[in-house]
């Protein structure tokens, strides 16, 4: 049996430059290693804004399936970097206050993104005559975000609105409900 007809379909040549090739990149991989954490993470908080304007271009379109859809992604999202983020800021108390510093901030950020899935989806829920699956949604940002935060403020009134509370509440500073 000759050489040739075990051998690659490749020449010889052409096979030796692929591997030195795949060798140079396998090298450099490690290298570019420090320019990934750099770069923006697939769960953070720019992902969950990219899902709630999808989610709104997908309503803005009739699509309110894929509008929900979207939604429920974000604050799932949104949900899990709360938790990382305070579950980060724990690990490093007491031994670097920057990163707990840091972590608080990008975990009141991804809070607020939560509250803007959960008041965009009620929105959604009201738009389909659903309030009482609004409700629970409202609820929650009034909880999480306070009755005097301006997320609160809105999902209070929306409350009134449904009537699911009668009691109008005068915000401070608000100088009326």
């Amino acid at each position: 049996m000759s050489r040739l007809s075990v051998a690659s379909p490749l020449p010889l040549r052409l096979r030796r430059a692929c591997g030195r090739t795949l060798a140079v990149v396998a090298l450099t991989v490690p290298l570019l290693a420090p320019g990934v954490r750099a770069q923006e993470s697939p769960l953070s908080v720019a992902t969950v804004q990219s899902l709630l304007a999808q989610g709104d271009a997908a309503a803005a379109g009739g699509n309110l399936g894929e509008a929900r859809r979207l939604y429920d992604q974000a604050r799932d999202a949104s949900r899990q970097l709360v938790g990382f983020y305070r579950d980060l800021s724990g690990a490093f108390r007491g031994l670097d206050a920057r990163i707990p510093r840091e972590m608080d901030d990008k975990g009141r950020l991804a809070l607020d993104k939560l509250a803007q899935a959960n008041l965009r989806l009620a929105a959604l829920f009201r738009r389909q005559n659903q309030p009482e699956v609004a409700i629970p949604l409202l609820v929650d940002v009034v909880k999480t975000m306070t009755p005097s935060s301006d997320f609160g403020r809105k999902a209070y009134s929306e409350l009134l609105e449904i009537g699911f509370v009668s009691t109008p509440y005068t915000f401070p500073g608000s100088g009326g409900s």
